[in-house]
């Protein structure tokens, strides 16, 4: 697959069903799951998925459990971050399993549907570890795509 800029990429996903698909995983969670995309930069994507989970407040949730898919797409590559509160449940293998539905959604172009997988993926398992606390549960993080900086 050819590289694409930001904005090539946004014309191949479908932003109201991955924001569609947030609303719905976190339904069913105290947990946070957020999405970024970001521009072109030189550096280390880890390291880029770090400061922008900071910059998105995903440390701040109540549980520490928020998770990041952080894309870089003119690079061809991505991060999936979770905070403490859900690695501790979770572990490394899941983070795995994750990026792995990612990557095979994206290798064909389906970054749509990739991008809903993993959401409901990792949906999924917040709800087992986190779950729906009643009507007095607060959304503590946007739901919809991240555009800012890495």
């Amino acid at each position: 697959m050819r590289l694409l800029t930001r904005r090539q990429f946004l014309r191949h996903i479908d932003i109201p069903r991955v924001e569609g698909a947030l609303r719905e995983a976190e339904r069913r969670t105290s947990g946070e799951i957020r999405v970024s995309l970001a521009p072109l930069f030189w550096g280390d994507v880890q390291r880029a998925a770090e400061l922008a989970f900071q910059r998105l407040g995903m440390t701040a949730t109540r549980e520490r459990n928020g998770v990041l898919l952080f894309m870089v797409p003119a690079r061809h590559r991505f991060v999936v971050l979770g905070d403490e509160g859900i690695h501790a449940k979770v572990g490394q293998g899941f983070w795995e399993r994750v990026a792995q539905v990612l990557g095979e959604h994206f290798r064909t172009g389906d970054f749509t549907g990739g991008l809903v997988a993993g959401i409901h993926e990792i949906g999924e398992q917040l709800a087992s570890h986190f779950p729906y606390r009643g009507p007095r549960e607060v959304n503590e993080l946007p739901d919809e795509v991240d555009l800012g900086k890495p």
